[in-house]
């Protein structure tokens, strides 16, 4: 009996010994420990949720979309869950259209607990894809860059990188307004993962539409002309511009080569570029206008000035020489600009009083600075210091030779002339959000009067015995100036590679349209009048009658 007692004594004991340590174990756990645990046990029940903001669209002046976000899946896996990777990828490659053995090797891996399958993969190929009941298999919400009409103005819009962001053309200027804001969501599980609460944390801001000035009728015309001017004169490249000469607004901007904007990894890189402000290139006698006007406006010459044009003349250490000796023996300002005389360009460069006042103008054309265009990867082309200047440079600056522009300088300085006379930044964005956006301003460099002068006398550039006639349009009276410029080489000009460009805008007495076509390094032919006023005549011909603008 008293065994019995003593056994029962010590199991009691035990027993209030176990009593203490549980106590003691459960005062730590509910004193020491708890807020440590109460934040492991909220880790394990809550989740915060990433809300992609939609991007938001690009599109142009008449409202169709050339750039959207559509909704999409980023699929995602854990390898150790996933219990036949073969079979896995064998099923889901053919449906998201990656490759199998790069999905393989992926859910292979065992040095991570998270990898990509596919990123922004479409909607209805994900909800596939979730079918296939994969374990392992993550599907995060998330949106698509899509571009509707592919190759349209692509160099233009740029495009987004696999997180979304914009990497170039519009997409990266207009980032910030295009992106909008990721939301966040909590979301509360119980013991078994079922959601008990979700509420919004952070409210998702989707991104702003960006309105543009660009119309995507006139752009598709302009791009076709530039494929009819790669397939016939096989260059290394083209670009055409648009342009309300009043406003500044882009109405189309064209490269050539074309690129597919939903495939852009598929065209070499340079046919990324977007020409008309990252190429820079000499201008030849389309600078001619700006020589003639510069003389103008300083009161040096008028209209009916004239000047004797020997056959060959020698300033400095070269020898001059148009490209065709007309035997004129003499030739006025018009004369000149219609002909495109090198040595008379020369010589009403000299009219104006030599180097620093010609300097002057070049700069006041906006040559040497960004034009200030709402474009990335703007170049300010090349200006030779004043102080650089050899006796030859005033030899080689009035025809357009020993510096470069590009094509949107040419452009803005063109402007100048169609509207009067004020030289302003070409612009393509119109509206971000619904609002308008704020133009900046332009400034006076020339006359009404000088500039009315110079439009009647770039008239005869497309008329009769001019060096553009081709490119008359019938029931407008055009005005504009032709460009063939020897591309420098290693420090040479090259007697092989050319620049062929037209500049020019319609109707001449009240311009409506400016347009340009530069053409690089054309094969068969060098002249910008066999080359780009041809095309430059398609392309303003379907703009006079789509913008319903009436002859004069």
């Amino acid at each position: 009996m008293q065994l019995i007692d003593r056994r029962i004594g010590f199991i009691f004991a035990v027993f209030l010994a176990l009593l203490a340590i549980g106590a003691t174990k459960a005062a730590w756990l509910g004193v020491v420990k708890a807020d440590s645990l109460q934040r492991a046990a909220s880790v394990q029940q809550e989740a915060d949720i990433t809300i992609p903001a939609q991007r938001g669209s690009i599109e142009d002046a008449n409202g169709i979309d050339l750039g959207v976000s559509e909704p999409s899946m980023d699929i995602a896996a854990t390898p150790r869950l996933v219990t036949d990777a073969t079979k896995a990828a064998a099923k889901l490659a053919p449906i998201i259209d990656r490759d199998e053995q790069k999905i393989l090797r992926s859910l292979a891996r065992r040095d991570t607990q998270f990898v990509y399958l596919g990123r922004g993969i479409p909607a209805e190929k994900a909800k596939k894809a979730r079918k296939l009941k994969i374990p392992g298999l993550e599907f995060i919400p998330d949106y698509r860059r899509e571009y509707p009409l592919d190759w349209t103005a692509s160099q233009l819009l740029g495009n987004v990188g696999t997180d979304g962001d914009g990497l170039s053309g519009l997409e990266y200027t207009f980032e910030k307004q295009l992106s909008g804001t990721a939301g966040e969501r909590r979301l509360v599980k119980d013991a078994m993962g079922e959601a008990l609460e979700i509420r919004d944390t952070k409210p998702v801001e989707p991104g702003k539409d960006v309105t543009l000035t660009l119309d995507a009728n006139l752009q598709d015309q302009a791009e076709e002309v530039l494929a009819e001017v790669g397939e016939k004169w096989k260059p290394k490249g083209a670009t055409a511009i648009v342009m309300d000469p009043h406003s500044g607004a882009l109405l189309a901007l064209a490269n050539w080569p074309r690129v597919n904007a939903n495939e852009p990894g598929k065209a070499p890189p340079e046919a990324n570029t977007n020409r008309a402000v990252a190429t820079n290139y000499e201008p030849g006698s389309t600078f001619k206008a700006f020589t003639v006007a510069a003389a103008l406006e300083e009161g040096k010459v008028t209209p009916e000035t004239s000047f004797s044009i020997p056959s060959v003349y020698t300033y400095a250490d070269r020898e001059l020489r148009d490209a065709e000796d007309l035997g004129m023996g003499s030739m006025t300002v018009s004369e000149i600009l219609k002909h495109s005389s090198n040595i008379g360009a020369v010589k009403i460069a000299g009219a104006l009083g030599g180097s620093k006042p010609f300097d002057k103008w070049i700069h006041r054309f906006g040559f040497g600075k960004a034009t200030g265009v709402d474009l990335p990867g703007e170049q300010i082309g090349q200006v030779l210091p004043l102080d650089k200047y050899s006796g030859a440079t005033m030899g080689n600056l009035p025809i357009g030779q020993g510096i470069s522009v590009t094509a949107m300088q040419m452009m803005a300085a063109y402007a100048a002339i169609a509207n009067g006379g004020v030289l302003r930044p070409p612009h393509i964005v119109d509206k971000v959000g619904g609002k308008p956006v704020k133009k900046k301003a332009g400034k006076r460099i020339l006359s009404e009067a000088t500039t009315a002068s110079v439009r009647k006398m770039l008239e005869g550039v497309i008329g009769t015995g001019g060096t553009a006639a081709g490119a008359e349009i019938p029931g407008y009276t055009t005005a504009g100036k032709t460009g063939t410029a020897e591309k420098a080489i290693n420090g040479e000009y090259s007697k092989e590679f050319y620049v062929a460009s037209f500049v020019g805008f319609a109707p001449a007495n009240d311009p409506k349209l400016l347009a340009a076509v530069i053409v690089d390094e054309p094969e068969g032919d060098i002249y910008g009048g066999q080359v780009a006023a041809p095309a430059w005549k398609q392309i303003v011909n379907f703009a006079l009658g789509y913008k319903k603008i009436r002859p004069e």
